[in-house]
């Protein structure tokens, strides 16, 4: 499917239009720029401006295009529009994949129109974060952890998270938050995470489920009706939207019973359910079975390893260093073993990974933080662990999604990663 739109561009020097083509399928767009007239159509106020050294606009002769100064100081990018940067973000890890407590997704919004033109990544959308996108006259900050996750009551000058929102509200700042999304999505963070060791095989620990059925139908209805009523209960079917017979191999017999498998919506199944109950001695005959959702392969949070070949826990905190790009981590052996002990199993799960890795059976955990006790409770049962602190254990990730955006947004959108984002806390 194709869609054009084509938009006349009043620039100095020429008449020049925008030929929009957006392939819908791929989600791909393309801009052609198309010049339509040339110099000697200009009108004397164009001349004017054209010759005046104090215009800021330029135009270059014997090309195919006319340059004007963007309106975004230093930036060559010509933009997207938010609302496609958006879309292209969720098709890169659907909102759908976050944890049910999480707040993902768009959180700032600017009214339209809003082109976004220079991107920011952060883990964690701070105030120097935010000075930091404002010098660079950034129109979009992807902030990995939500600004907002506590319901604001208010927005006032006297919190940081408050005067975060106002700001970028006032500068018109586009706001985009994808955390537990992106910790599920197949090649996203915990992915990444585990990468640093060279590993045979790796799964989530907890498979992400799909919102929605595989048919379309959540609910398996299996039963007889009487071969007198058949005809009535076929009609009485036909007009109910959300069930259908999936088997009706039992038409065919000719006993006094005919069996149906049918297959209901979750909205089709109470009108189905009224029209047997005109049936009284079909009811007792039927049997209602829930579909599961299925899980999506290669998605899921926390990450579960085999290695190909065995490396002492020393060699795996040698690792995790050179991956994260830290010089310190916290270490708890694992009872019965040492720093030379071999480790063949891993179980890693970026920021917090005390709730998901608890019992997992694995020689190692690698995650950001854990609580003391559940440190503890895996030491005993042998297990090693490495704390590299939370926001350590993510932020590396997003030089790796900043390459991903640049191809994403044909090099339309600038992307960057911020260079004050870093972990609050320090060994000293």
């Amino acid at each position: 499917m194709i869609s054009c739109q084509i938009t006349k561009l009043g620039l100095v020097g020429s008449w020049c239009y925008r030929l929009r083509i957006r392939q819908i399928d791929r989600g791909i767009t393309h801009d052609i720029r198309v010049l339509c007239s040339t110099l000697t159509k200009l009108s004397e106020k164009h001349r004017t401006i054209n010759n005046n050294p104090n215009s800021t606009h330029s135009a270059k002769v014997g090309t195919t295009s006319v340059l004007a100064n963007s309106k975004v100081p230093g930036s060559h990018h010509r933009g997207m529009e938010l609302e496609s940067v958006v879309t292209r973000l969720n098709e890169l890890a659907h909102p759908s994949l976050a944890a049910s407590w999480d707040n993902v997704g768009l959180l700032v919004e600017p009214s339209a129109p809003h082109t976004v033109t220079d991107m920011v990544l952060t883990n964690d959308l701070t105030e120097d974060v935010l000075k930091e996108a404002r010098e660079r006259k950034s129109n979009f900050i992807l902030s990995y952890h939500p600004p907002i996750f506590d319901p604001l009551k208010r927005l006032t000058q006297n919190s940081p998270k408050e005067r975060i929102i106002v700001k970028c509200i006032e500068e018109r700042i586009a706001v985009y938050s994808p955390h537990t999304c992106y910790d599920a999505v197949s090649n996203g963070v915990n992915d990444w995470l585990i990468s640093a060791f060279d590993n045979s095989t790796t799964e989530p620990i907890e498979h992400s489920i799909s919102s929605i059925h595989l048919t379309g139908a959540s609910y398996r209805v299996d039963t007889r009706i009487p071969a007198n009523v058949i005809h009535d209960f076929m009609t009485k079917l036909a007009g109910l939207r959300g069930a259908e017979i999936t088997d009706s191999t039992g038409l065919n017999s000719s006993g006094p019973d005919l069996r149906l498998r049918l297959s209901s919506t979750k909205e089709g199944l109470p009108g189905l359910l009224r029209i047997l109950s005109k049936y009284p001695e079909v009811t007792e005959q039927t049997e209602i079975m829930p579909f599961s959702k299925p899980p999506i392969p290669g998605h899921g949070m926390g990450r579960l390893g085999k290695l190909r070949s065995p490396i002492t826990l020393q060699e795996a905190v040698n690792k995790v260093k050179k991956h994260l790009n830290i010089e310190n981590v916290r270490v708890a052996v694992g009872s019965g073993h040492s720093m030379d002990s071999q480790v063949y199993t891993l179980a890693a799960c970026a920021g917090s990974g005390s709730s998901l890795l608890k019992g997992v059976p694995a020689d190692l955990y690698l995650t950001g933080e854990m609580s003391h006790h559940d440190v503890l409770g895996a030491v005993a049962m042998g297990t090693s662990v490495i704390l590299c602190e939370h926001s350590n254990s993510e932020r590396g990730f997003l030089h790796v999604l900043k390459d991903r955006l640049q191809k994403m947004f044909d090099g339309l959108v600038s992307v960057s990663v911020s260079e004050v984002d870093r972990d609050p806390l320090q060994v000293l």
